[in-house]
């Protein structure tokens, strides 16, 4: 379903490009990683920055860190909402998580204002290589399709 050049899904959420999802996740400092730890399914919140098209973080020795040291795929999500207007957008990437080699991170960390919100001893730069990225966006009802 199109409105102008506007592309909206059955629930008349509008259909965000992936450019328009790289500029979204560019303009908040955190969001949740989903990835596996004991078989099971773990969500941690971290702060991030994009670096050209993948996601960078900080990470201590922990669960998040072996799944990246493993290759695992993980799930990222970031998003924003006005909750007085009842509009926002949700990201969603998806992709293999890996370590930062040391040579990279000591440049990422030249070029890129990425601290860490917590305090670590030894942290280390973990990256999400987006393989597929989605997002929506609740728009005002004035600009929603009619019809779902």
């Amino acid at each position: 379903m199109t409105t102008a050049t506007h592309r909206f899904d059955h629930s008349r959420l509008e259909i965000v490009s992936r450019a328009e999802c790289l500029r979204l996740l560019r303009s908040v400092p955190l969001g949740r990683l989903v990835y596996t730890a004991g078989g099971l399914p773990a969500i941690r919140l971290v702060n991030f920055l994009l670096d050209a098209d993948t996601i960078v973080f900080s990470s201590g020795q922990g669960d998040k860190f072996r799944a990246a040291e493993r290759g695992d795929v993980v799930a990222f999500e970031a998003d924003d909402v006005d909750l007085d207007r009842h509009i926002g957008w949700t990201v969603t990437a998806i992709g293999h998580l890996s370590v930062v080699s040391p040579d990279e991170a000591a440049e990422l960390r030249r070029t890129l204002p990425l601290h860490s919100w917590l305090p670590m001893e030894d942290p280390q730069l973990v990256r999400v290589g987006m393989e597929s990225v989605h997002g929506r966006r609740l728009v005002p009802w004035g600009k929603r399709p009619r019809e779902g």
